[in-house]
């Protein structure tokens, strides 16, 4: 077996659509996928119908914008193994969409303000698919360069960063709340790249609330994260995952099958 269960789609800020990202796996290897499009279960339905065609074990996931309101840092949330509609998901998760989409909007009348030559409607239509308008969408309207290179994140950095003309940021819902609603429709919670968001501090606390799992492998994780994760897995028995957090030309510069799973590694919801 060969398992990326950290991907992005078009249907939330990845630059690939669904069936590109299976094509792509198809040819890296990968023989289970998991996609955890941000705050949507929208891409669920098609991505079983692509398992069958592509042949690959598809694992129906999401990756929540939360918050650790407590010390005011950003928490991901990642919940795998859905079967149903995800209700609780969809009730929690649509009036942050929606606050992300009118979010963006702002930004794109302040850049425009700024002088920049920003097309409003070709944002969008990067966005057809999410249906919800994010900073990648305004990045590829902005520039044809890649996310990696020096003018496209100096020109990000200007923009959405410090005391760029777009700087700010949307209210993201509690960590904890998104715990509850992975569990509500029947999903395994797990913390997502503790290593990047320094979320270590409060997964001890998800962990009283039935917290199942945490992201072990992840292009941001350095050695000592590795370690530091892996201790918390063993200490409360918690299961390990990771994956490429692959989001195309919108995202960094890494592979479909270059962070997979160890075969011995493998959590329980993997069939």
């Amino acid at each position: 077996m060969k398992i990326d269960l950290h991907t992005h789609s078009r249907y939330s800020d990845g630059s690939e659509t669904l069936e590109e990202l299976f094509q792509q796996a198809k040819v890296a290897g990968i023989t289970h996928l998991g996609v955890v499009d941000h705050d949507t279960t929208a891409h669920h339905a098609e991505g079983r119908q692509l398992a069958a065609q592509y042949n690959i074990a598809f694992i129906a996931g999401v990756e929540i914008s939360a918050y650790d309101f407590q010390r005011q840092r950003k928490v991901h949330m990642l919940g795998y193994g859905f079967q149903g509609e995800c209700s609780h998901i969809q009730a929690l998760c649509g009036p942050l969409l929606a606050r992300r989409h009118a979010h963006s909007l702002w930004q794109v009348a302040r850049i425009q303000e700024a002088g920049f030559a920003l097309d409003k409607e070709q944002a969008l239509a990067f966005a057809r698919e999410s249906g919800t308008l994010y900073k990648q969408h305004i990045m590829n309207a902005l520039t044809e360069e890649a996310y990696d290179a020096k003018n496209y994140q100096t020109l990000y950095r200007s923009l959405f960063k410090q005391a760029g003309v777009a700087a700010g940021d949307i209210r993201y819902v509690d960590a904890f709340d998104a715990l509850r609603a992975i569990h509500a429709d029947g999903g395994v919670a797990v913390l997502a790249h503790p290593g990047q968001l320094d979320s270590f501090d409060i997964a001890e606390e998800l962990v009283q609330e039935g917290l199942d799992g945490i992201e072990l492998i992840h292009p941001d994780h350095t050695p000592l994260h590795m370690e530091r994760v892996q201790q918390l897995a063993d200490k409360y028995n918690l299961m390990t995952t990771g994956g490429s957090d692959y989001h195309g030309r919108y995202g960094a510069s890494v592979q479909l099958g270059q962070y997979t799973i160890p075969h011995l590694q493998t959590p329980a919801f993997v069939k």
